[in-house]
């Protein structure tokens, strides 16, 4: 018998629409992956082929990238932000709607046009300094995991580029919108040499690209 497949999700903001999505494909977890005590990163699922773990949204891409899981479900920022060559991103599932922008507080003026250096808190650095190369300014990206919106307040940085849903944590503390650098939604994404090796990968990409295709509910 073939080794089960194992299927990356991330935790946090994209899971709960994911989850509806995953079930039209056929991928229902075990009724343990609910229980809000259940502190397990494995689950089973109602296929015996394959297992579901629960990772952070970064994590999902390295994972899959490198083999240990076959494919997952994951937002375009962290796709564009590792840019792996081993990953494959076949359906845009349409959900996880957001933005990466650049913000800067609303007191502060605009960047100087003629500034050549920027210091720019993110936990997008890879996205930030080549969004940021291709204006010609050079990006000091301090990395940051969370805490985005404190940065300029306390020194750290002037800016930040960070996702934007409804823009109100910006706005609470005392931030704007300057330029959205690109829109996200969650994709499902392959590893390349599994999908290759293993037919069952491509039947997962058939069944994602099934349920992405369905119409709207009126």
């Amino acid at each position: 018998m073939s080794a089960p497949l194992t299927f990356a999700i991330p935790k946090g903001r994209i899971l709960d629409e994911a989850l509806p999505v995953m079930a039209r494909a056929g991928l229902v977890p075990e009724e343990a992956f609910h229980d809000k005590g259940n502190r397990s990163l494995t689950f089973g699922t109602t296929r015996e082929d394959l297992r579901i773990i629960r990772v952070r949204a970064f994590d999902v891409a390295t994972f899959v990238a490198h083999g240990a899981a076959q494919a997952g479900i994951v937002g375009s920022d962290v796709i564009e932000e590792f840019d792996y060559s081993d990953l494959y991103a076949p359906v845009d599932l349409d959900i996880g709607h957001c933005r990466l922008s650049l913000a800067a507080p609303a007191n502060v003026a605009e960047r100087q046009s003629g500034a050549s250096h920027m210091r720019v808190a993110t936990k997008y650095p890879n996205l930030t300094r080549r969004w940021f190369e291709s204006k010609g300014v050079q990006a000091e990206c301090v990395k940051l995991n969370g805490a985005m919106e404190i940065a300029p307040a306390l020194g750290l940085a002037r800016q930040i580029v960070d996702l934007v849903s409804t823009g109100r944590t910006l706005i609470e503390n005392g931030l704007e919108e300057r330029e959205t650098i690109m829109q996200v939604s969650a994709r499902l994404i392959v590893n390349r040499a599994a999908l290759k090796t293993d037919p069952r990968v491509g039947e997962i990409v058939e069944s994602f690209r099934a349920v992405a295709a369905e119409p709207e509910p009126a």
